[in-house]
C-alpha cells in the first residue's frame, strides 16, 4: 500500500512549532516509505481564515525545505489530481456526503440557538454532569421540520451517533484507545453557515485523496473517536492514526501563540502602563479589559519594540526572523518526541526521512528548550566557511534588515560579516549588535549607564582625556585598515599605558558605538571608516559633562 500522509493546517497565523513538527513527521514518513505528502488547507471557518495567512504556512515550509507533492501549487510545488486543496472550494464535495447521510438518517437538522445551547451546558454544569446534546431536533413532527426548513430557519446538521457506538482506536503512538458508548454525542457535522465542520471535512478528505496515515498532535486525540463513527457511517476505510506528544514551555506550560501575549500583558503590568504609543486608545482599552483578548500582531511587535522587550519565538516565522538556520530547526523539533537511536541529536534531513520511523516517537510531552536550540544553531554557524556564513547573513539581511546591504560597500558588509562569524550565535546577532555600523554619525548616543560611565568617566587620565589623544592618533593613519589601526593604537599603550590596550580599546569603543560591546576594535574602526570614527569621537567628547554629576 502507498503511504499517504497530508498535512492540513487552518490558515489562521504562521505554523507553530507544533505544527511545523507534524508537517515535519508527516513528510518524513512519505519520504520514508517513497509515498506521497499532501498538503491541505482547512479553510472552511470564515471568521479564522484568509488567503494572505494560507500563504504563510507555505512560505515556512519552502524555508524549512519540506516540500509537497501534492497540495496547493506555489512555487514549483503541489498539483495533484485529488484538488482542489482549499476546503472552501470543495463544498459541493461534502454536500454529496452530507446527503448520503440525511438520506440514511444519519444525520438530522437541529434548530437551536447559540442562547439555547448555552443554556443547557450552564445548566448541566451547575448539576455537576457533562454536557450531552439532548436529541431534542429528533422530537420534532417531520412537518414541522419541513416547515422550518422551507422557512429558511437558521439550524445546523447533526451526526446521529448509533446507540451502540463503543469505538476502539489502536493508535501508533499511545497503543489502544478505548471509548464507551455515550462518551461521544451526536455532534455537527454542518454549521449554520452552510460550511462543514471540521471534523466533517477532514473524513471526506481524508478518504477522498486516499491519506493512509494520520500524524497529528495528542489535543486531536478527542476528535478522533467522532472521525471513526463517520468513518464508519460513509463506508471509508480507517487510516493508520498517530497522535504526536504535546510540546511544552521548560515550566511544563503548553507552548502556544498566546505565549507572546502573556509577555507583553506581564510588562505592562510589572511597568504600571496606561497606554503605550504602539497601540490606539480604543485597541489598548478592550484588550487590558478582556484577557482572552491578543493585539493584532503588527501591534504586538511594534509594542514589544516600544517596550525594549524580545517576544518569546513559538512560531516558524518567529525562528526565521530570529536568525536561526531551517536545518537547525528541522534537526531540533525532530527531536522533540522522536528518537534517532544510540543518543544520536545532530542529523539532517536526509537522515530523518531515511530512518524515520513511528515506532520511535514517545509518549512523554516534550520541553522546548530554547538554550539548546540556541547552542544546535551556534555550532552550525561555526562550522560553517566564511563564505557560507557570509551568503546567508547577506541573505538574511536582504529579507530583515536591508538597511545593512544599502547602507555598506560590499568590503564594509563582508567585514562586518567576518567579523561577527565566530561569536554569532544567530544570523541576526550582528545585525543586532552590529546597527551602530549603519547608524549615521550624528544619531550614536551616549546613555549615562554603569558600563559607559566606567569607561569614559572614570580613572585617571578619563577615558574622555584618553579620547582627546587617540583622536589625534588615529588622524595620522593614513592606511584606515585593521592592520595599520591595531599597530598604532599599540604604540600609544605601550608608551601611555604600560602596553594595556584596552586602556585605548574601552573609550573608543563606546565613543564610536554608543555601547560596550563590538567587534574586536580595529575592525570595527576600520569598518567605519576614518571620517566616520573622527566624527564619533568629537560628538563623544562633547558630551563629557553629561557624565559630570
Amino acid at each position: 500500500m502507498t503511504c499517504r500522509t497530508r498535512f492540513a493546517p487552518s490558515p489562521s497565523g504562521d505554523l507553530h512549532v507544533g505544527g511545523a513538527r507534524t508537517a515535519l513527521f508527516c513528510w518524513a514518513l512519505a519520504k520514508k516509505h517513497k509515498g506521497v505528502f499532501l498538503l491541505r488547507i482547512e479553510d472552511t471557518d470564515q471568521k479564522r481564515s484568509s488567503d494572505a495567512a494560507s500563504l504563510g504556512f507555505l512560505r515556512d515550509l519552502r524555508w524549512l525545505d519540506i516540500g509537497w507533492d501534492e497540495g496547493p501549487e506555489d512555487e514549483g510545488f503541489g498539483g495533484g489530481e485529488h484538488g482542489p486543496y482549499f476546503q472552501s472550494k470543495r463544498l459541493s464535495i461534502y454536500q454529496e456526503h452530507l446527503q448520503r447521510l440525511i438520506d440514511a438518517q444519519l444525520a438530522y437538522p437541529a434548530f437551536e440557538t447559540s442562547e439555547e445551547l448555552s443554556a443547557a451546558r450552564d445548566k448541566a454544569r451547575a448539576e455537576k454532569r457533562p454536557y450531552r446534546y439532548d436529541r431534542t431536533a429528533l422530537s420534532l413532527d417531520p412537518s414541522e421540520v419541513q416547515e422550518r426548513l422551507a422557512r429558511g430557519d437558521d439550524h445546523v446538521i447533526r451526526f446521529r451517533v448509533p446507540d451502540d457506538s463503543d469505538v476502539i482506536i489502536q493508535d501508533e503512538v499511545l497503543g489502544e484507545i478505548r471509548i464507551a458508548s455515550g462518551e461521544v454525542d451526536d455532534f455537527v457535522i454542518r454549521k449554520a453557515d452552510g460550511f462543514p465542520t471540521y471534523h466533517f471535512a477532514v473524513v471526506v478528505d481524508d478518504a477522498g485523496m486516499g491519506v493512509t496515515h494520520v500524524v497529528r498532535g495528542q489535543e486531536h486525540l478527542a476528535n478522533t473517536p467522532r472521525h471513526v463513527l463517520l468513518q464508519q457511517a460513509l463506508g471509508f476505510d480507517r487510516p493508520v492514526y498517530a497522535h504526536l506528544p504535546l510540546i511544552q514551555n521548560p515550566d511544563g506550560s503548553k507552548m502556544s501563540k498566546r505565549d507572546k501575549d502573556k509577555a507583553l500583558r506581564k510588562e505592562v503590568k510589572d511597568r504600571g502602563l496606561t497606554s503605550a504609543e504602539a497601540v490606539d486608545a480604543e485597541s489598548w482599552s478592550v484588550w487590558i479589559a478582556d484577557k482572552t483578548r491578543q493585539l493584532p500582531h503588527h501591534c504586538a511587535e511594534r509594542l514589544a519594540q516600544e517596550l525594549g522587550i524580545d517576544l518569546p519565538e513559538v512560531s516558524v516565522d518567529d525562528f526565521r526572523r530570529a536568525g536561526y538556520l531551517p536545518e537547525v530547526l528541522i534537526n531540533y523539533l525532530a527531536l522533540l518526541g522522536w528518537s534517532a537511536g544510540d543518543d544520536l541529536e545532530k542529523f539532517d534531513g536526509d537522515f530523518l526521512c531515511q530512518n524515520f520511523t513511528l515506532d520511535r516517537i514517545g509518549k512523554s510531552n516534550a520541553r522546548f528548550d530554547r538554550q539548546k536550540l540556541l547552542a544546535f544553531n551556534l555550532d552550525a554557524i561555526q562550522d560553517m566557511t566564511p563564505e557560507d556564513f557570509l551568503g546567508r547573513f547577506r541573505a538574511h539581511c536582504e529579507a530583515e534588515h536591508p538597511e545593512f546591504i544599502a547602507r555598506t560597500t560590499p568590503e564594509q558588509f563582508a567585514l562586518i560579516a567576518e567579523s561577527n562569524r565566530e561569536r554569532a550565535k544567530t544570523l541576526d546577532d550582528p545585525a543586532r549588535s552590529c546597527r551602530f555600523f549603519v547608524m549615521d554619525d550624528d544619531d550614536i548616543t551616549w546613555p549615562v549607564t554603569k558600563g559607559t560611565r566606567k569607561a569614559l568617566a572614570k580613572g585617571e587620565p578619563s577615558g574622555f582625556k584618553r579620547l582627546e589623544v587617540l583622536r589625534e592618533v588615529l588622524g595620522t593613519v593614513e592606511d584606515f585598515t585593521a592592520s595599520a589601526i591595531e599597530p598604532a593604537l599599540q604604540a600609544w599603550a605601550d608608551e601611555h599605558a604600560e602596553g594595556n590596550f584596552g586602556a585605548a580599546g574601552m573609550p573608543l569603543r563606546v565613543a564610536v558605538t554608543g555601547g560596550t560591546t563590538s567587534p574586536p576594535l580595529p575592525d570595527t574602526l576600520a569598518i567605519l571608516g576614518k571620517v566616520s570614527v573622527l566624527r564619533r569621537i568629537e560628538r563623544c567628547l562633547a558630551c563629557a559633562p553629561d557624565f559630570a554629576s
